[in-house]
């Protein structure tokens, strides 16, 4: 991919530290993955707390892929699938066809995947998906907010993976309208995945009815408070502690009383970002909750002292 042609489409490489190809957005101003790697980073925040090896003996994982993008999540999912695995049943949601077609052109990218693995993302690439019983996949492209709707009411979900641009950067899908219709759609022991820390995110999806753990960093990821979120049913019986996931810290969960915490919101699930973003300014001013500031500086010398020790 040319720089002319990239700076055109929007869509620069963006290197990373594990050599996996990467992309930034000049619409959303942000990268798809963050400096550390994109593939580390899906290792670690979807495929290990995901615990794949929990579906050795079932008859079928059934994932949605919120965001698709590259496909990293996705594909990291199929090649860490166990050797006995479940027939599978895939949903996608995406705006954008380049980000995985781009990916698809890059030697880089397509040395990392299996033959098997790179037909599944070429399939969702020129096919929306694939079908070839007892494997089925679903790829939707447009609006998330419109296309979610569209997935039969019946549809439940092993693991979600919740991937899109940062909060501020793309509120539509952070909205409490839009987590609460994710988490709607969790099977019992099912697992909500997000690199996400977002008070406003984890707020909300602790008012749908979710238990939240905390996700550990990936390999050359800078180590901080914490490293996204892993939700799940309050009787799932997921362990506090596990591969990838701790508990949320007092720190953390006094986050979730701070002015962050204020939701985003678009009841009517067509809300611009810019109206949006708006109206959560507006209702933080009268939340009467604690300014973030003071959360922060109450723990900033606790915090750095435990990064030290």
């Amino acid at each position: 991919m040319t720089g002319s042609a990239a700076d055109a489409d929007g869509l620069r490489p963006y290197p990373t530290a594990d050599g996996s190809f990467s992309l930034e957005s000049a619409r959303f101003g942000e990268a798809f993955h963050n400096s550390a790697g994109a593939l580390n980073e899906a290792r670690a925040k979807f495929s290990r707390p995901a615990e794949l090896d929990r579906f050795r003996r079932s008859d079928r994982l059934r994932i949605l892929d919120v965001c698709v993008g590259l496909g990293y999540n996705t594909a990291v999912i199929l090649e860490d699938l166990p050797e006995q695995a479940p027939a599978m049943e895939w949903w996608g949601l995406e705006l954008d066809r380049r980000p995985l077609q781009l990916a698809l052109e890059q030697p880089t990218f397509r040395g990392l995947w299996s033959a098997e693995v790179l037909q599944r993302l070429e399939a969702i690439h020129t096919s929306d998906g694939w079908n070839d019983p007892p494997n089925i996949g679903h790829q939707l492209w447009g609006d998330a907010r419109a296309t979610l709707a569209t997935i039969p009411e019946p549809q439940r979900f092993d693991l979600i993976l919740q991937d899109a641009f940062s909060p501020q950067r793309c509120p539509e899908l952070w909205t409490e309208d839009f987590l609460a219709g994710l988490s709607q759609r969790l099977a019992a022991g099912g697992r909500l995945l997000t690199y996400s820390r977002s008070a406003a995110v984890r707020a909300s999806l602790q008012r749908a009815g979710l238990q939240l753990y905390s996700l550990l960093p990936a390999p050359g990821e800078r180590i901080g408070w914490s490293s996204g979120t892993m939700a799940t049913p309050a009787d799932s019986g997921t362990p506090l502690e596990g591969p990838g996931w701790r508990p949320l810290s007092a720190m953390e969960w006094q986050h979730l009383q701070t002015r962050a915490a204020v939701p985003f919101r678009d009841p009517q699930g067509n809300a611009t970002a810019d109206a949006i973003l708006e109206r959560r300014r507006v209702e933080q001013e009268h939340c009467g909750y604690e300014p973030t500031n003071a959360w922060q500086r109450r723990w900033k010398n606790r915090y750095e002292e435990s990064i030290q020790s």
